[in-house]
Order: C-alpha cells, then structure tokens, then sequence
C-alpha cells in the first residue's frame, strides 16, 4: 500500500479516500476483487481502479461518493490511536518553522501513535531519516503499523527507551520533543542536535512551559518562542459566509529554540541578552 499524491487515477495498492453525503468519508487500500462495505452500501474495488480521481461515484443502492486522494491532514486526522494525536495545524506551522524539508535528519521523542512521525517521515522525503523514541512498546508498535499503512516506514527508525539514558544520535538537524517533561532532558537533546538545530515541544499547561522556559537558557539554547495556534473554519457559502459554530483552539503551546554555542566575549553580552541565552 502506498500513499501517493502525484497520480491522476486509483492504482492497486493506492490509499483512497470515499466521501459521501455530509461529508462522511472512508479511507482504505485499493484491492483488486476486493470490495467496500458500509451501511451506505457497497462498491467493487475493480470498479474503482482506474479511475481519474475526483470521480463521482455510485454504490449498488446509489449512494453518491466521491473518489480522493486522501490529504496528509485526512490520515493524521483519521490514524488509529491510543494517545492524543496532534493537530494538522499545529504539525503544518511546526514543520515550517524548524525548516524540516528533503534529506533531513529529524530525531522525535514521544512517538505516541506516530501523527508527529508521519509528517515527519512524509517531509524529510526518501533521502531523509526519522528517529523515533518512545518508551511503551504497545503504543510504538501501533505507530509502526500506521507508518506501514502508508508506505512511510522505511524513513523511520524505531527506538524503545527511556530517554533519560540519552540518543545513539548526534548532529540532528531538528528534534521534536513530545514529552510531558521536557525541561528534565534538555541536557540530552542538546547532545542529540547540531550546533544552530531547532527545538519544538508541545505542552499544554503554562507550569510546563515555563520550567521549560528555565531549563532551555540553563542549556544555552535561545531564540525561545512560544506561541498557540488557533483555527476557525468559516461556512463556505457565498450568501452567508460566517464562521462556523465551533473551531480547533486551543490544543497546546509550541515552545521553539535553537541550539547555541555562546561565548564569553563581552562584546556579545547584549546580543545575547536579546536572544534570551
């Protein structure tokens, strides 16, 4: 199975996405002589498989679907899950902001069910590399299955521990901690990333941001940012644009930095006083 976004029609083996009346919509692998079945009735897999994408189509009781691609932000939102995934968007301004793009090397601690680790796989591309630490073997080896639905789990490498002991890695290009505890492993993130390499947590109370806040100066890391993002979705109707009755608010607090190598020169002491080091 694979999740591809550069094809005009269904192929075996493609994630494909059904979306019927109010916008109750299914997502699943294409099968030759496999079929769908909901209570909307059912469709033959064959009957898809070639398909232009955007196609309308019909069940056998004529219930009206339409044949999509699934986006990034439809698997991320629909992944099997046993923990608290993360939002598209919060992923989409984290991914921007550390830079995270083709042939990086991302290192995440907090796999969870793997929402974070298949953005994260899904941007660095087939040349980067994802490592993924998490310390419940359960809730790892569900992440691992949702990577292999979508054809991502070759970029990923799977790790089991606790990260106090520290990371086999160094020289990471950024590194996304998804932990309640943060400010306990700033010392080991830092060994883990590259002299300048960006820092995001995502916490949802104001005591854990600001221990974080303490324990990221304590280490020299600066450039400090926190912010939230909100996100409200407005009707989609010319004659009565407005937003609609409820909205994606608050879901955590991102705090950002970046590795610093300081110096004792004073003639950099403001400088460094601005950039909270």
């Amino acid at each position: 199975m694979s999740f591809q976004l550069h094809t005009d029609v269904a192929r075996i083996d493609d994630l494909a996405q059904l979306v019927g009346l109010r916008h109750k919509h299914f997502i699943f692998t294409l099968q030759a002589g496999a079929r769908f079945e909901s209570h909307r009735g059912i469709l033959q897999h064959d009957d898809l498989i070639g398909q232009p994408w955007g196609t309308q189509v019909f069940s056998h009781n004529g219930s009206p679907f339409f044949l999509l691609q699934p986006s990034l932000a439809d698997l991320l939102t629909e992944l099997p899950r046993t923990t608290q995934i993360m939002y598209p968007k919060d992923i989409g301004f984290i991914l921007v902001t550390m830079g995270i793009g083709p042939g990086h090397k991302v290192m995440e601690a907090g796999t969870g069910s793997g929402s974070m680790t298949t953005a994260l796989a899904y941007a660095v591309g087939p040349s980067g590399q994802v490592i993924s630490y998490e310390i419940k073997p359960d809730v790892q080896n569900l992440a691992r299955k949702n990577l292999t639905r979508f054809g991502l789990v070759s970029r990923v490498d799977f790790k089991l521990r606790d990260i106090q002991e520290g990371f086999d890695e160094t020289n990471a290009d950024s590194f996304f901690l998804d932990v309640p505890n943060p400010y306990d492993y700033a010392v080991q993130v830092r060994a883990a990333l590259q002299p300048g390499g960006h820092l995001c947590c995502l916490l949802p109370t104001f005591n854990q941001v600001e221990k974080t806040l303490y324990s990221l100066r304590r280490e020299n890391f600066a450039f400090i940012e926190v912010c939230e993002i909100l996100l409200r979705y407005y009707q989609a109707e010319p004659t009565k644009l407005r937003p609609t009755d409820r909205m994606v608010a608050h879901t955590g607090f991102l705090v950002f930095a970046r590795r610093i190598e300081p110096s004792q020169d004073p003639r950099g002491r403001e400088l460094a006083e601005e950039i909270g080091a």
